[in-house]
């Protein structure tokens, strides 16, 4: 297979590709916009058809509160002639278009109605009526009614509400196959007498099941009963819990489809969490609807239904679909244009290419002295030549990578060996020093001795301590000694050694200035080795300032770690010294000034607590040391 043919292959693919990944992501998009669009207009048509069916409630409201103006009402609450109340409740449910109307006394019991002759039941326990006779103003809403209470009212509402569950697919199994509740819409009017005293209720309703006119006049100020396709473009649907009471979606047959049921996903956002639901296209007996479903509630904020506004799914896909297509020929027409112009201009960078190729295998089978080696003019010139100096510069990092490696294993391998050795010293003479030291203070003690024969005994009792502490610093530095980590804190560390430090004569001609930052988090270490990382930092410092000086202590919270910076304005370290400060026995002191320990011991301490120590110097201006600590981890 040839390069040439690879290319070729290649470059035609990668058009293919992009161009097929160009019109997926644009199908994508136009469908998310145009769903997003749908969605806002279903969304508006949910909030105008709210309005609609608020508009019908505050109807009855105010017929309600026109008619209780009566006075005669007020009389015929109490009252015997229950012909001429039955008349009037009547003329009132006549002039509404209401369903029932019904006339209660200042409890809530019924006193007349309009479509039946009975009376005498309670009503105070509807949800209107109590809120009217608790607050003494009218009270309007939905309301779920029982089929017991719709036979009261006569008029054959008790029939009308009668449906049968019409199983679907996609709804929650239902545990009975008939309903025989209603939901009606209502308004409560108080009815005050010549004093003002509330003397009873005026109480009318209209049932919603099988209300065509009521969904259809919704429909036709929401949508304006736009048709597409010989189809309604829009439908409206009330629901009784989860089932369809009126509905201008019809079935295949022309009927209206009530007695079918919401989805199960509907239901669960709805009537359930009672949230509004807008989501994907649903499936409306045999239409794909985009709907928009918010909940219905009584006057004690329960969920009893829900309504529910759709818009035709197949003009909104054909609009959608046809601006796809438009797009999809033109990307057709410049995906055939490029592969045209592909092949007339592969030949003018087929042969750059090919050196290209071949110095980029050469390189990555680790030649790095391999290169392009052409310049052919124009871009392809400066590729080439940028990927010589990429080239040049991989192997210039490489070499040095290699170098720095190799003195940091050798450092590694120093440190180790050190470790080892000091471990092994402090073993072999921690016993002997010990014994010399003990009878040393013995022969001191006895009376006999002469001023010479003391003088020497305090030399070798001197020396040997001093032998002593530098084992101790082996020790220390070969991590024998083990450490008790507590959660602490950092500045009181800080501060509890510059008080014991600040009282030592060496200290009195050098200023000490702390600058510990507030609401430092704790951290985990041994606070006896951190005070012996500090002590020996500072003493570092305070020789370096033999005539005095300013010693700075500084406290910070650095990328999730707690910074502790000694800084001193001594005379510096040389820059020849500078990586070699932290090696035992290293010291730059007069012999047996120091033993070369202290900050060899310190590097370990801060290593063994997680953390790292650095220096930064400047020959006869300063030195910092930085010790970085990770903080605590949280319980």
């Amino acid at each position: 297979m040839t390069i040439r043919f690879r290319l070729t292959t290649l470059a035609v693919a990668a058009i293919l590709v992009a161009n097929a990944l160009l019109a997926l992501i644009t199908f994508q998009y136009l469908s998310q916009v145009w769903m997003s669009e749908v969605q806002n207009r279903v969304h508006r048509n949910l909030n105008r058809a709210r309005t609609a069916y608020q508009k019908h409630v505050a109807l009855i409201e105010a017929l309600l509160k026109g008619r209780s103006l009566d006075p005669g009402l007020a009389a015929a609450t109490q009252g015997n002639d229950r012909v001429r109340l039955a008349t009037v409740l009547r003329a009132t449910s006549e002039a509404g278009g209401l369903d029932f109307v019904v006339l209660l006394d200042a409890t809530g019991k019924v006193v007349g109605r309009s479509g039946s002759g009975k009376s005498g039941d309670d009503l105070s326990s509807d949800p209107l009526v109590a809120q009217a006779i608790s607050t003494q103003k009218s009270a309007s809403g939905t309301v779920s009614l029982s089929r017991e209470r719709l036979e009261n009212e006569g008029n054959d509402l008790a029939e009308r509400a009668r449906l049968e569950v019409i199983p679907t697919p996609a709804a929650r199994p239902s545990p009975k196959s008939l309903r025989t509740d209603g939901m009606v819409i209502a308004a409560a009017s108080p009815i005050r007498d010549d004093h003002g005293r509330v003397a009873g209720f005026l109480y009318g309703g209209m049932l919603l099941n099988r209300r065509y006119d009521l969904v259809d006049a919704i429909k036709q100020e929401v949508l304006l009963n736009e048709v597409f396709g010989g189809k309604d473009i829009g439908a409206v649907t009330i629901f009784h819990g989860d089932l369809r009471i009126a509905t201008s979606v019809r079935m295949s047959d022309g009927s209206r489809a009530v007695g079918t049921q919401l989805s199960a996903a509907v239901s669960e956002e709805v009537l359930d969490r009672g949230n509004t639901w807008a989501a994907e296209p649903a499936l409306m007996i045999d239409e794909w609807y985009i709907a928009s479903c918010e909940p219905i509630r009584d006057p004690q904020q329960r969920i009893i239904g829900a309504l529910s506004v759709g818009l035709l799914q197949s003009p909104f896909l054909h609009q959608r679909n046809v601006a796809f297509a438009v797009f999809l020929t033109i990307v057709v027409v410049t995906a055939s244009a490029s592969v045209i112009l592909l092949f007339a201009a592969h030949e003018m960078v087929l042969r750059p290419i090919r050196h290209l190729v071949a110095m980029v295998q050469k390189l990555i089978g680790g030649d790095l002295t391999a290169r392009v080696g052409i310049r052919p003019a124009g871009e392809m010139g400066v590729l080439c030549r940028a990927i010589d100096s990429m080239a040049a510069a991989v192997a210039e990092r490489e070499a040095l990578l290699r170098q720095i490696t190799q003195q940091q294993i050798g450092r590694s391998e120093q440190l180790a060996s050190v470790g080892r050795l000091a471990a092994g010293v402090a073993h072999e003479i921690n016993n002997p020093l010990t014994g010399v030291l003990a009878f040393a203070d013995l022969l001191r003690e006895k009376p006999n001795l002469d001023d010479q024969d003391r003088q020497d005994l305090d030399l070798i009792i001197r020396e040997t301590k001093r032998a002593r502490e530098i084992v101790r610093g082996l020790l220390d530095f070969a991590r024998e000694t083990p450490s008790v980590k507590t959660r602490l804190s950092v500045n009181d560390v800080v501060r509890q050694t510059l008080k014991l430090l600040g009282k030592r004569d060496a200290f009195q001609s050098i200023i000490i200035v702390e600058d510990l930052a507030d609401d430092l988090p704790p951290i985990d270490g041994d606070k006896n080795q951190l005070e012996q990382v500090f002590v020996n930092l500072a003493l570092n410092a305070c020789e370096a300032m033999p005539n005095g000086g300013t010693l700075l202590v500084s406290t910070s919270l650095e990328n999730g770690a707690v910074v502790v910076r000694v800084t001193d304005t001594g005379a510096g370290i040389k820059p020849e010294h500078l990586d070699h400060v932290f090696e035992p026995f290293f010291t730059t002191k007069p012999v047996g000034k120091g033993t070369g320990l202290g900050l060899s011991v310190s590097y370990g301490i801060v290593q063994q607590h997680g953390g790292t120590i650095e220096v930064e110097s400047e020959e006869g201006k300063g030195t910092t040391f930085t010790v970085r600590l990770p903080i605590a981890p949280e319980d």
